[in-house]
């Protein structure tokens, strides 16, 4: 079969569609955000013959791995298995990077501020010292000197990662879906549906055949598998903003502000420094109502258009009166717990299901891609955590 047409990234680099033989591919990734895009890629480089397939492009409009920014942080409390993931996938954003014309990764380092001692930063700095990382612990008076921008006065201490910081959702994706195609793999922009035929998957309505299935489809993954998942994957809605900091001031640079969380109040608020112009973005770590990705609105309410001013002015003084300048509304698909789905579809033998980045999963795709790859290959079951047999119908997060 010869598939026709040809698709051209954003980037500038055109996928080679020569279609496939009459055996097919050895694998076909549906979905091409941070999690399949890096699953077929480790597939790729593997040697087999893989075709990546989304149905509005990598990191589209619609998409989790879609918009500007990503933190990428290594702090994660007692979870040393995402702190591991962590680093081994910087390491991959970072080879990316250097390869890219554009910066995909910011090394501006993330701080974490708390009003007391909790047990996820204790847990936090415990995991660093046993696995030899760089965690440093700052009082509140050295917290005040090294960030004069932002209001601590209610905060005790703060935990800062310097080799860490901020990577550039879209551009990253679309970076390496381009190399993905240049180096041999093959991508596609079309609608892909399971097939009632083993080995099988309907693109755009035809029947595309491969050894191996893996549908990394992201928020549309209860959609897709709405008896397995429609009531284990929980997509909400999440609102980020923009504010123009002060003209002149170069204290919201990535230079001297590094990407940030508050965990002060019982909410969790985050943001990054004015990356390339783009303004200071702030947001809501709280898992809004369901969402979706079809048909959601995605204005900004005017209810948490006010909770983020009120929240920035109060931490970030500079601020006051700054205008916003721009508002995105994305999606979370939640596991029940916040931990990953790496696991096979428990009826259907090649097919693989991927998913659940829980809001945080962007940074951790390289390895993410590179577990569901063993598990395709060579059935290699990740940590259990990651099975579906772990995804629950209460929605509890666990994992931030």
């Amino acid at each position: 079969m010869r598939i026709s047409r040809r698709t051209a990234l954003a980037t500038g680099v055109s996928a080679a569609l020569t279609g496939c033989s009459r055996q097919g591919y050895d694998a076909i990734v549906v979905g091409a955000g941070a999690f399949g895009a890096w699953t077929a890629e480790h597939l790729r480089r593997r040697s087999k013959s893989v075709l990546l397939v989304d149905q509005m492009g990598p990191a589209n409009a619609r998409a989790s791995s879609g918009g500007e920014s990503r933190m990428t942080r290594s702090a994660y409390g007692r979870d040393a298995i995402y702190t591991q993931m962590a680093l081994a996938s910087l390491r991959e954003w970072k080879r990316l990077s250097e390869r890219s014309a554009l910066p995909l990764f910011h090394q501006c380092g993330v701080l974490f501020f708390f009003e007391q001692m909790v047990d996820y930063a204790r847990d936090s700095f415990a995991v660093h010292q046993e696995l030899d990382l760089p965690l440093q612990q700052l009082d509140n008076a050295q917290l005040k000197s090294r960030f004069p921008q932002i209001n601590f006065d209610d905060v005790e201490f703060g935990l800062f990662e310097p080799d860490f910081g901020a990577l550039m959702a879209r551009r990253a994706v679309e970076e390496l879906v381009a190399r993905f195609a240049a180096n041999g793999g093959e991508y596609i922009l079309a609608r892909a549906e399971p097939s009632a035929q083993p080995h099988e998957v309907l693109l755009d309505g035809r029947p595309e055949r491969a050894d191996a299935i893996i549908y990394a489809c992201g928020p549309w993954l209860p959609k897709v598998f709405p008896e397995i998942l429609g009531e284990r994957i929980f997509v909400t809605r999440q609102e980020v903003a923009f504010i123009a900091p002060p003209d002149g001031d170069d204290n919201f640079s990535p230079g001297r502000l590094p990407g940030w969380a508050d965990f002060n109040g019982g909410d969790l608020y985050y943001g990054f420094p004015n990356l390339e112009g783009r303004g200071f973005k702030i947001a809501r770590d709280a898992h809004g109502g369901h969402f979706d990705p079809d048909t959601g609105d995605r204005r900004m309410s005017e209810e948490d258009a006010s909770l983020l001013r009120a929240f920035a002015e109060r931490r970030f003084p500079a601020l006051a009166g700054r205008p916003f300048t721009e508002f995105r509304v994305c999606q979370y698909e939640n596991s029940s717990n916040g931990d990953f789905l790496i696991d096979r579809h428990p009826t259907l033998a090649n097919v693989f299901l991927l998913g659940g980045g829980s809001g945080h999963g962007f940074k951790h795709g390289p390895e993410v891609g590179r577990l569901m790859a063993e598990l395709v290959l060579a059935g290699r079951a990740p940590d259990p955590r990651f099975s579906l047999a772990t995804k629950t119908t209460a929605q509890a997060r666990e994992v931030l």
